[in-house]
């Protein structure tokens, strides 16, 4: 009897190796007959928002998605799709780290799925700020970006195990990450990270090599230059950073323990990337320097 009421408890509150709580956001962006891209359709449940739009480069659309309880507890898991129609330009990103919180005695799932759709002839930027997996934390960051003929496209995943600063090493816990990318129903990215924090992938060489940070920006569009390139490979520095282009996918990687490194050499490569695929220069958000 004791037993059946504790059960009983736990569905009333929450509690259980079933819980789960969804937010849900989805964007559809377009652009008017002036070339300024309006947000045409918001749709959110749970505690998922935006800030309203802002316009600090004339007509592309900067939203801030705002996570009020600031962090992912067990069970919670976070919906984000954006659709952005023929002409659109938009950039995306949010005003502070997120955090994924150690999970319950249930070990029960928690994490984040991005879904970014991006019509021919528009232009999106996915740059959120980096996202703290804490210690014991049972994670899953699942992005996809689907493009269709002429879209570009510039997005982020900077990632930070456990929380250095304070002496937390992630040496339990799991991550799992994953990325891909499709262009007219063809995948040209598919990257999958699946981290124990006890695991030798952690420590190894051939691994993390005990490395707490680490980030990818990808970039889509036409075939890219070789003096980009080599514009890239100079301003950040080996072995840290590392630059890559395959099936027209530009890849920006960096591993090491200094977040700030990491994002610092990411807004320098975005600096030089925007210009070449977007054909104007990297406009910081407000946001981030507050």
């Amino acid at each position: 009897m004791e037993s059946q009421i504790n059960s009983q408890a736990e569905q009333t509150y929450g509690y259980g190796s079933d819980r789960s709580w969804l937010a849900r956001l989805q964007l559809k962006l377009e652009a008017d007959s002036s070339g300024h891209t309006r947000l045409k359709n918001l749709e959110f449940e749970g505690p998922l928002r935006i800030q309203r739009p802002f316009y600090p480069e004339g007509g592309v659309c900067h939203l801030y998605l705002l996570h009020p309880p600031g962090g992912i507890v067990s069970g919670d898991k976070l919906s984000i799709s954006a659709f952005g129609t023929s002409g659109s330009q938009s950039l995306l990103t949010t005003p502070s780290a997120g955090k994924i919180y150690g999970r319950d005695s249930d070990g029960v799932v928690q994490g984040q799925s991005v879904r970014l759709h991006v019509e021919n002839g528009a232009e999106c930027e996915w740059l959120p700020q980096e996202t703290i997996v804490y210690r014991g934390a049972n994670a899953v960051l699942d992005t996809q970006v689907e493009l269709t003929g002429s879209a570009r496209f510039i997005g982020w995943d900077l990632v930070c195990l456990g929380r250095p600063a304070a002496g937390e090493v992630f040496d339990s816990g799991r991550l799992d990450q994953h990325i891909r990318v499709w262009r007219d129903g063809r995948l040209q990215l598919n990257e999958r990270l699946q981290l124990e924090g006890n695991s030798a992938l952690r420590t190894s060489r051939a691994g993390l090599n005990n490395n707490n940070v680490f980030g990818t920006l990808l970039a889509v569009g036409e075939q890219w230059n070789s003096a980009l390139l080599d514009a890239l490979r100079s301003r950040l520095a080996a072995p840290d950073f590392t630059v890559t282009e395959r099936l027209g996918v530009l890849l920006v990687r960096y591993l090491g323990d200094d977040m700030n490194r990491c994002r610092d050499g990411m807004w320098q490569a975005w600096g030089l990337i925007r210009p070449e695929l977007m054909a104007r220069p990297a406009c910081i958000p407000r946001i981030w320097l507050t």
